[in-house]
């Protein structure tokens, strides 16, 4: 189902059934499949591939041979009727590579809104994407991530299935991320540790320069060598309650997860 406001090119494959909204521009060599929704504004440049049950949100621009919304690289998927489901005003670059979910991940995979993906870029089943997020070049999320809000991984950096990364945080490039890496820090390595915070990011997002010594002094209270982090996780609810940064630290601490936790060296915990 098309719009007459919609640009198709004529060397491009739409399948029947695809959803096409307003004002939607189609390339050259591109394939959109029968269960695919292209909402108003989208444009595919050329060579795009959009399989699936997928949907692409309104204003997203996806670049020349990427592949969004092939069956999961999983042994345990047997075709189920899964689905990706990509937010608006997101930029997919080349080469990048988006999964949709399975029957052991709740079946869909989810992009925010605001996203960068740069060229080959990774996004495996199951994952839950946050908004204003950017994957630099080769960055790749195993299945079931969940990635936080205004989080930038490196290039060439790989996050571990089931791994979680809050919201803020910087993953350096060419890390290999094992474990859960706290909101406003930053992680690099390999295997990697956290460095610190994301400064440059909070002062980028116009977190204020209190907001920001306040979770640095947190940060440093939490990877504290003396008593349990059960202990230290206490001190902060006491010391800072009703702080939104805060809490939203110690949220993510409360929140079930299969990985460990990314911690400083213990040479360096601040």
């Amino acid at each position: 189902m098309t719009d007459q406001s919609v640009l198709i090119h004529p060397s491009s494959v739409i399948e029947d059934g695809a959803i096409i909204g307003k004002n939607v521009k189609i390339g050259p060599f591109c394939v959109v499949g029968a269960h695919v929704q292209l909402l108003d504004d989208v444009e595919l440049i050329s060579h795009a591939v959009i399989l699936g049950n997928t949907v692409i949100g309104s204003k997203t621009v996806v670049h020349p041979f990427a592949s969004i919304g092939n069956m999961p690289q999983d042994l345990k998927y047997h075709g189920e009727n899964s689905r990706l489901v990509v937010g608006e005003n997101n930029v997919i670059r080349e080469n990048v590579t988006m999964n949709p979910g399975t029957e052991g991940g709740g079946m869909v995979t989810t992009i925010g809104d605001d996203c960068l993906f740069m060229a080959g870029s990774h996004v495996a089943h199951d994952c839950q994407i946050g908004d204003n997020v950017i994957f630099a070049n080769n960055a790749t999320v195993g299945g079931h991530c969940l990635i936080g809000d205004f989080v930038v991984i490196g290039g060439l950096s790989a996050v571990h299935q089931f791994a979680r990364i809050g919201k803020h945080a910087f993953i350096g490039g060419m890390s290999g991320i094992e474990n859960d890496v706290i909101p406003f820090a930053m992680a690099l390595g390999n295997r990697a540790h956290l460095g610190g915070l994301n400064v440059v990011g909070m002062k980028r997002a116009g977190f204020e320069h209190k907001q920001i010594h306040m979770i640095r002094d947190a940060y440093r209270l939490l990877f504290a060598e003396e008593g349990t982090i059960q202990e230290r996780k206490q001190q902060l609810a006491e010391l800072y309650e009703g702080n939104k940064d805060i809490e939203e630290i110690l949220n993510f601490l409360d929140e079930g997860t299969q990985r460990s936790l990314c911690t400083p060296p213990i040479s360096r915990n601040v």
